[in-house]
């Protein structure tokens, strides 16, 4: 029955959607096709299986989303959801327009605490709020604007399964994730989370890491990652 449901809602952005726009997509149409996909993923999965891990996520994430919705204001008229799953392949992720999805999986294996949590959060709220999906469109049709003759729909699929064009989309992958580290700890530091905690949660994740000192072209080490979060927190500490 979820498959059905998930074709049909496929099959209805297929009809409203016009194809022939991979030139000029609007944030309103990625957030849109967003919805669609989050709710293709949920009904992939069993959400919200543990009760006490969803409101502990949640009750983080609420107050994360508020202040986002003070630093950002369009974020405010976002339909934002918060759901939990089991899968350990998942770790956290929040498409565009507010989708937040994250595993209890993921959170376990890392020993989070509740300021790490917040950040872990707080990267991926802004991967959304920075318009980071958009922006990568964007790239890409600038790299390669032979995608311009191609559907909106082939464009989303290939930024994420065209090796060529992932390629070109490397370096550009590589400042979204430092900006959202950068700007990840910063929110959750104006939400009322102390930065040094917050940047535990890079501490936690090199340490998990099978080589934390491995950089790759789209993505910066996770000892990287620990330092620049310490810069930031010392940076912070003295405001």
């Amino acid at each position: 029955m979820a498959r059905i449901t998930t074709l049909s809602r496929f099959a209805l952005w297929l009809l409203l959607a016009p194809l022939a726009h991979a030139a000029a997509p609007t944030q309103d149409e990625v957030v849109a096709r967003a919805a669609v996909l989050y709710a293709d993923r949920l009904a992939e999965r069993i959400i919200d299986h543990d009760a006490y891990f969803t409101a502990r996520v949640r009750r983080i994430a609420d107050v994360l989303i508020a202040q986002a919705r003070r630093d950002y204001p369009d974020t405010a008229n976002w339909a934002w959801e918060v759901h939990t799953t089991d899968d350990p392949d998942q770790n956290a992720d929040c498409m565009a327009g507010g989708k937040i999805l994250v595993s209890k999986a993921y959170v376990e294996r890392l020993l989070l605490n509740d300021d790490e949590l917040a950040m872990l959060l707080a990267h991926e709220i802004e991967h959304a709020a920075l318009h980071h999906n958009w922006h990568e469109y964007q790239a890409a049709l600038r790299l390669d604007p032979a995608w311009e003759q191609r559907s909106f729909l082939e464009l989303e699929h290939a930024v994420d399964h065209d090796r060529t064009l992932m390629a070109k989309l490397a370096a550009t992958n590589y400042a979204q994730e430092e900006a959202a580290d950068r700007e990840g700890l910063k929110l959750a530091w104006r939400a009322g989370w102390p930065a040094e905690r917050l940047s535990g949660y890079f501490r936690k994740m090199m340490r998990a890491s099978d080589s934390p000192r491995l950089s790759k072209a789209d993505y910066p080490s996770p000892t990287q990652r620990w330092r620049a979060a310490q810069a930031v927190a010392a940076d912070l500490q003295k405001k």
